[in-house]
This record gives C-alpha cells, sequence and structure tokens, in this order.
C-alpha cells in the first residue's frame, strides 16, 4: 500500500518517493501533444494545480522516466527537452510595488541561475524577455505561472493595489511579447482578472476552466477515489466500525461536490482526502478551509452584503464568472471561484445559461457559515458551534421554546456596535444559523418580504419555520397554515412543529414566537 502525502506538490518527489499518485498524465498529454499550446486553467487553492505545473515541468523536461506506467507513457510524444521557466507566485508576501519589483526579480534570479546565465535589463519586463531570447537559443521556451493572481488577491484590500496592478501588468506582458519563441504556456490562478495582460488582445490564453474535457482533470472523481485509496477506504471503514458503502456515503458528502463544468462529474477535494486518510486514526473534520481561504475573502463577503439566500436560490448568469475587475469582484462570483460555491444545475434562457449555485459539501458548508456567522456577529467559533449543537438536541426533541430561546440568545450576544442597521444583515444571519444546522431552505416560497421560511428534520421531529420582519408572530404562522407548507412532510413519519415568529428590526432581537404542533 502506497504511502500518502499531502506535504508535496512536486511530481518528481511523489513518483521517487513512491507516494499514491493519482494519474492525471491523460489530460496532461491532450494538453501537451499540439506543436504549440497557452492556457489558463482557474481552481481553488490546495486543488491540485501546482501538482499539475510540477507534472508539466517534468514532461517538458524529458524526464520519460518518471512517467513510467501512467498514461502518457503509452502515447504518441516525442519527450523533447525545452528549457523551461517555472514562476510560482504563490509564496508573494509583499504589499507595495516596490517589494513585488523585488520579488519577481529575485524569482528571476533563481531561474537564470539554474540555467547559468545572468539577468539583463532596466526593468524586470526587459530582464524576463532577455531570459526568454536566451533560452530559446537551445530551444523553444516552456512558461510555467502557477497562482498568477496571489499578489491581487492577498491585495485586494490594500489602497494601493493599483500600483501592484500595474507591476503585474508589465511583467505578464513579456509572455505575449515572446509568443514566437514559446512552445508551451499554462497559467494557474484561483480568478480570472480582466486588467493584467493575459487576458485581452492577441494571444489570449485557451480558458480551460470550464471545458468540460478538462473539468476532472483537478481532484478525484468517485472511480479514481475507490480504485487509488481502495485499501485505505476498507482501513479507514473497519477503524470507523462502519459498513463500505455507508462509509463511502459519508466520505461523499463531506469531501465531494465540486463541479466545474455543469453537465460534469463532481470531484473530491485532493487536498482534503489526503489529509483524511494520512491519520492513523480517519476523521472527518475540515481539513482544506483553513489552508485554502484568502485572508480577506469572510470580510469581502460582509463589506459587500452578500446576499447568502439569493445565492443559493437565485439562478446566476454564466458570464458572471468570466472575468473581473481586482476592484469590482463580485463576492458571489468570488465564492465560486475560491471553491466554496459550485454548480448546482444550469439552464438556457433566452439564449443565455445560467447555473444554480450551492455548498459542494459538508465540509465547506459547515465551515463558511461558522467563519461568516464569525465575521457578522464577532462571536467566536465555540459559541456559535455550541449553539448548532444546542439547537439541533432541542428540535429533535420537539422544544420549540427553547429553540427559539437560544435563538433569540444568540442575537443578544452579538455586541451592539458589530450590528448593521440592513435588513439584508439579519436576513444572512438567519439563513446561516439554518443552513449551519443542515436544515432544509424553502427557497420556492421565498419572497422578498424580509423573511426566512427554513425546515429542519431530526430525531422524531419535523420544524417549519416562518420569520417576518417587523410584523408579528401570528402573521408568520398564519402564512405556514394559509400555504400549507406542512403537506409535503405529512407523510414522512415524523411529528411536525409549525413556528412563527418575528423580528424586531429596531430593537434587533426576536420578540414574539408562536410554537404548534401540526395535527392532521
Amino acid at each position: 500500500m502506497k504511502e500518502i502525502t499531502s506535504y508535496t506538490s512536486n511530481f518528481e518527489d511523489i513518483i521517487k518517493g513512491n507516494y499514491l499518485y493519482v494519474d492525471k498524465t491523460e489530460y496532461i498529454w491532450n494538453l501537451v501533444k499540439s506543436y504549440k499550446g497557452v492556457y489558463f486553467m482557474a481552481r481553488p487553492r490546495r486543488f491540485g494545480k501546482s501538482l499539475t505545473v510540477s507534472t508539466l515541468e517534468a514532461v517538458f523536461q524529458g524526464r520519460r522516466d518518471l512517467f513510467k506506467g501512467l498514461a502518457i507513457d503509452a502515447k504518441s510524444y516525442t519527450w523533447d527537452k525545452h528549457p523551461v521557466i517555472h514562476l510560482d507566485m504563490g509564496n508573494f508576501e509583499a504589499n507595495t510595488a516596490d517589494e513585488l519589483d523585488k520579488y519577481i526579480f529575485d524569482k528571476l534570479s533563481m531561474i537564470a541561475s539554474k540555467f547559468g546565465l545572468e539577468l539583463q535589463g532596466a526593468s524586470n519586463a526587459t530582464r524576463f524577455e532577455k531570459l526568454v531570447s536566451d533560452l530559446y537559443k537551445v530551444n523553444s521556451v516552456v512558461i510555467l505561472l502557477d497562482e498568477y493572481d496571489k499578489p491581487l488577491l492577498n491585495n485586494a484590500k490594500n489602497p494601493h493595489i493599483s500600483d501592484i496592478l500595474t507591476v503585474l501588468k508589465s511583467f505578464y506582458s513579456t509572455i505575449k511579447t515572446c509568443d514566437e519563441m514559446e512552445r508551451f504556456v499554462f497559467i494557474t490562478g484561483v480568478s480570472k482578472f480582466s486588467h493584467v495582460s493575459l487576458f485581452s488582445g492577441l494571444n489570449n490564453p485557451t480558458d480551460i476552466s470550464m471545458r468540460p474535457e478538462y473539468a476532472t482533470m483537478l481532484g478525484y472523481t468517485q472511480n479514481e477515489l475507490e480504485t487509488n485509496f481502495a485499501e485505505y477506504i476498507e482501513i479507514a471503514a473497519q477503524k470507523l466500525n462502519t459498513p463500505r458503502d455507508e462509509f463511502l456515503t459519508e466520505l461523499k458528502e463531506w469531501y465531494d461536490g465540486f463541479c466545474f463544468e455543469a453537465d460534469s462529474e463532481t470531484v473530491y477535494n485532493p487536498f482534503s482526502i489526503a489529509k483524511f486518510f494520512e491519520s492513523a486514526t480517519p476523521v472527518f473534520d475540515n481539513y482544506w478551509f483553513d489552508t485554502a481561504t484568502p485572508s480577506f475573502l469572510i470580510d469581502y463577503c460582509k463589506s459587500n452584503q452578500l446576499d447568502i439566500e439569493n445565492a443559493l436560490t437565485n439562478p446566476v448568469f454564466k458570464a458572471e464568472f468570466s472575468a473581473y475587475d481586482i476592484d469590482n469582484i463580485s463576492p458571489l462570483a468570488l465564492m465560486f471561484q475560491t471553491g466554496y460555491l459550485t454548480i448546482k444545475d444550469s439552464f438556457t434562457r433566452n439564449r443565455r445559461i445560467y447555473y444554480h449555485m450551492r455548498f459542494p459539501n459538508e465540509e465547506v458548508t459547515w465551515a463558511f457559515e461558522v467563519n461568516l456567522l464569525n465575521a457578522y456577529t464577532g462571536l467566536h467559533t465555540s459559541v456559535i458551534s455550541s449553539l448548532a449543537s444546542s439547537l439541533v438536541d432541542s428540535i429533535a426533541t420537539g422544544n420549540a421554546d427553547e429553540v427559539m430561546a437560544l435563538i433569540k440568545s444568540f442575537f443578544a450576544k452579538i455586541p451592539y456596535p458589530i450590528q448593521i442597521e440592513d435588513e439584508k444583515y439579519y436576513q444572512s444571519l438567519f439563513y446561516a444559523i439554518f443552513i449551519l444546522l443542515n436544515v432544509d431552505i424553502e427557497a420556492e416560497a421565498c419572497t422578498n418580504d424580509g423573511r426566512i421560511d427554513a425546515t429542519s428534520a431530526t430525531g422524531d421531529w419535523r420544524f417549519i419555520f416562518e420569520f417576518k420582519l417587523n410584523k408579528t408572530a401570528e402573521i408568520a404562522l398564519d402564512q405556514i397554515e394559509k400555504k400549507e407548507y406542512f403537506q409535503k412532510y405529512r407523510d414522512s413519519g415524523k411529528r411536525i412543529m409549525l413556528v412563527g415568529a418575528n423580528f424586531s428590526f429596531e430593537k434587533r432581537q426576536i420578540t414574539d414566537w408562536i410554537a404548534k404542533e401540526y395535527i392532521p
């Protein structure tokens, strides 16, 4: 049984270390088999981009020995050696244009030294061009640019972001300038920003981010998981004392669900799978969120008043996910690009493609909602987790008064200065609380009258909630009964509790509620 590692994303180390490697070289071959290629792929962090870049580097270095037994080894390919410029921007930590210039200079210097060359030129753009020109004397050049947008994402809230963007535009423009000397270019990032000189004009990279033929290139399909991790699956199921099929179902609910093209198969998060199976005692936990979240994401969603309910219920125009300006990123688009929302399904209306979005899996749902609630409320994660646990227990026993008292105590804990005088703020809080409980949200019943409808089923009970803003609990309960929200749950085998509640915007608190068991 091969050892699993989440530590390295270096292809050579994985192969020489005899670590488990899920063979993705069929995709690599499809990229490199043509005479020339310039590609861009966006994927969330810790999703295999750097390993893909490292694999491409080994291919263009002619390291066929590393690919013995893999799919590409059986393909028709020349294995010619090319000079490879591998620029990894993933470790970027600078906060000014000058610091970025120095960072790039150091990167170019290290690359040049590997080829026994010295940098020449008055700017990084001219040095980059001269480096490509010198290497072209050996053979056409391969450029692999990993995490190209890290300097932008790290400084999204930096008042000097325009200066940093100017530096990147000048530097990245060299890739287009040197087109005739390039054999292959592959660029990765989280988001596609429209004004960085990579995605405009001639030689625009082919964007394969949402191409169906590359939708499962990164991450693991169900078959890849069960085939490559078969022994680990058996061992983990035994340790957890869970039948194999039940274990696989839970593993899927926790770590699968990422969809990068509407009609394509979903994939598992490779980092989370590695961390899960690495442990001597496997635990279903949040592995990816803490290592893959851009530091500004949650605050950005809060400051831009991300409407969680709208994001998960209303369709989104596909064009919203194309390319963005760094100073005008849609929070919804950012959540998709960073992996916190994914495609549920799609439909066409008036020749336009629309998506319905969802959270990919349990890991992302729980982690994002806890951290979003933390940002919205200032409450510690332990307080939020405790609330969720207590609410589930109260719902399971049918204790409606305790459920509402818990929600009321939650709002009472939010420091007054943090609270925002905006209806969307409170609607988002309610929605986040119920998503956190893993409940059903009645999206088809939602309107714009300032309320949130939800149902939660656990234990012997199903609760049906109707929240009103600045009205009365009677009106809320009356709506449940008049619209008969309970009808589809009559034969569920659970007792049904109807809860109507009112939230006062002025008092910033639930003022009253009425609970009533539905008796057919």
